[in-house]
């Protein structure tokens, strides 16, 4: 059985997600979701997913591009998976050199990597010349079956709305976005600048789901928000949490992803996922506080390409 690696095909979507699911099965993946991110990247991240094939079966994949928004050139990442019962068949190594020869003709000088942090997973990493950095956690809650804290009353002056409401002009939310990003824990600092292209990838992406997305606001602004993530089955996460600078300390995020976690148990959501950087502490917190539990955990790798 001869294993190939080739670019990603429409007709992919589905297998491609199929293998994600597999692979990380706290993150969620649906052939649309697929599809559109293809469909939506930015012309200089130049992304390009590939596929292991098997016999006309995908068993393995990865997500690679330049970060296009990081204020240091020479950046990009590629994320490889392959479906845990298709392992030690050279997929992984072949994805790979792949991957690698398509960045480095992308200038592309410094690769980052997440990494299952398991033995086999790192010991694949480290023999292809990878060294670890950092680590982050998957966590999940199961809303089904535990207890979410009660619901609590927004203080004065502070109202609670979906981003359904920001419907007609959503700057306000990519203007809160594109601010609590920069304080993201990370190796690759990320600016936003391009609203319309946030309004294309971010915005209208098939899995945001606006209705669950709960934003906290004083004085008509947005000052605190949880994006929420659904795959419109039972699967619920969360995408980014954070608040304004000038607002932090009044526990204004805790109170908009409690909202959003208790609307979403009630809209039939049984599983909760999010993940945190092993550093962000105050998530880390707070998400113990909601009853998450860490699932897994990720080590970013990077190696020095040329």
């Amino acid at each position: 059985m001869t294993v190939i690696v080739r670019g990603f095909r429409p007709e992919d979507a589905e297998g491609f997600a199929r293998v994600r699911r597999a692979a990380l099965p706290f993150m969620l993946s649906t052939a649309e979701s697929v599809a559109f991110d293809v469909a939506h990247a930015h012309p200089d991240a130049h992304y390009r997913p590939l596929v292991a094939e098997e016999d006309g079966e995908i068993i393995g994949t990865a997500q690679l591009g330049v970060a296009y928004d990081s204020p240091e050139h020479g950046q990009g990442y590629a994320n490889v998976y392959v479906h845990p019962e298709r392992l030690r068949r050279g997929a992984g190594s072949l994805v790979v050199r792949t991957a690698e020869e398509y960045l480095a003709g992308h200038g592309v000088t410094t690769l980052y990597s997440w990494v299952l942090d398991a033995p086999g997973n790192r010991a694949f990493a480290e023999k292809h010349g990878y060294r670890a950095s950092r680590s982050a956690h998957f966590l999940r809650l199961d809303l089904a079956g535990g207890t979410l804290p009660p619901l609590q009353r927004p203080p004065a002056g502070v109202e609670l709305r979906t981003a359904t409401d920001f419907a007609d002009d959503p700057r306000p939310l990519f203007d809160l976005d594109a601010e609590t990003v920069q304080d993201e824990p990370g190796d690759i600092e990320a600016e936003f600048t391009d609203y319309e292209h946030w309004l294309a990838e971010t915005w209208g992406h098939p899995l945001l789901d606006r209705e669950l997305t709960t934003v906290a606001v004083v004085d008509g602004r947005p000052v605190a928000f949880t994006a929420a993530r659904t795959d419109g089955v039972s699967r619920y996460a969360t995408g980014m949490t954070g608040t304004a600078r000038a607002y932090r300390g009044r526990g204004l995020a805790k109170l908009a992803k409690n909202d959003s976690l208790h609307r979403a148990r009630a809209a039939g959501y049984s599983e909760a996922f999010t993940g945190n950087d092993a550093e962000n502490g105050p998530m880390l917190a707070i998400n113990k506080w909601f009853g998450y539990e860490i699932c897994a955990t990720e080590v970013r790798y990077v190696r020095e390409l040329g």
